[in-house]
Order: C-alpha cells, then sequence, then structure tokens
C-alpha cells in the first residue's frame, strides 16, 4: 500500500535496513499500534541515486552499480517484508492491527527519509543508532549519522532508538 492510500492520520515513518537491530522496529510498530496509526517502512538503497524527484510521480534513479541485479534489491525488499510483517504481528493488538507498507528509496539515507517524511506527512522519523565496533564507527564517520542530520535539517521531531546489548556483554562498572 502506498503512503497516499492510508486513511486517517498519517503514518509514523521509520527506516529500515536488512539485519536491523530488532529494537527499532519494535519500538516503531509499539508506538504505532498504540496511537492507532499506520506505519510506513523506508529502505534507502545506497547504491543507488536520485536522478529526478517529483513528489507527484515515482522517482527515477541510476544504480551506481550498474550490474548489479535488480534480484538482489528484491531479495532484500522481500527479507524485509517478513521481518516487519512479524514485528507487526508480535506488537499489535487483535484489535487495533498496524497498517503498514514499504517503501525502497535510493540516494542519501537521511535526505531521502526527510524526502519521504515531507511527502507522506508523517509526524515522526524513527531511525536507530549504528551498531556498536570500529568498522560502525568509520563509516559513521565518513558517512555521517542518519539521525544526527535528520535531527539538524528537518522539523520533523525524530526518535532515534538505541542499540540495546543484552546485559551481560554490557561494560559494567564495578561499585565498590
Amino acid at each position: 500500500m502506498s503512503p497516499e492510500r492510508f486513511s486517517g492520520p498519517p503514518p509514523l515513518l521509520v527506516g529500515v535496513l536488512p539485519h536491523q537491530h530488532p529494537e527499532v522496529l519494535k519500538t516503531a510498530t509499539s508506538l504505532a499500534a498504540k496511537l492507532a496509526v499506520p506505519l510506513l517502512c523506508a529502505y534507502v538503497d545506497e547504491a543507488s541515486y536520485l536522478v529526478e524527484w517529483d513528489p507527484t510521480r515515482s522517482a527515477h534513479r541510476l544504480s551506481l552499480h550498474p550490474d548489479k541485479d535488480d534480484d538482489d534489491i528484491r531479495s532484500v525488499t522481500t527479507e524485509l517484508r517478513g521481518v516487519i510483517a512479524e514485528a507487526v504481528a508480535d506488537a499489535a493488538a487483535p484489535a487495533t492491527p498496524v497498517d503498514w507498507t514499504l517503501r525502497t528509496l535510493a540516494g542519501d539515507p537521511g535526505r531521502a527519509l526527510a524526502r519521504l517524511a515531507a511527502e507522506s506527512n508523517s509526524p515522526m522519523i524513527i531511525v536507530g543508532t549504528s551498531e556498536r565496533g570500529l568498522t560502525h564507527r568509520i563509516s559513521e564517520m565518513l558517512n555521517g549519522s542518519v539521525g544526527l542530520w535528520l535531527t539538524h535539517h528537518q522539523s520533523r521531531p525524530v526518535l532515534v532508538v538505541p542499540y540495546r546489548r543484552p546485559a551481560h556483554q554490557d561494560d559494567a562498572r564495578a561499585v565498590s
């Protein structure tokens, strides 16, 4: 279902990624269920860039890797649809099911999510923090933080859901 087809209140927008920590979707679906609003999930393919954007038409995009098969994108979205459906089923009460859809976008994740939020009139954008570790820190230094960019460059509230490790993995400080 496209965001233009949501009836009633505008949807909450959540950025989703393959193998993302489940806290992001759990938080987004739980909030959507409690507020009785639909959920608009968005996956941004960073290997593509936006050539032309017109809110009344579909976006035209070109791949930075032309030899990349469209089957790759289809398999990612199929996997994401399954994960989202499971999260929605777990969070929603039988009396108040959460209506949701998945959109695949192109380009810079922060800018793409901001454009979609404006297009769908979403009252809030929900994103996760990056994983811990040196590789993810280097990537964030080079590419920037999506949540940070969103909080500084658009006017909608942004909910940044932290990655929570199990208690036995947290760095516990000894209290004497």
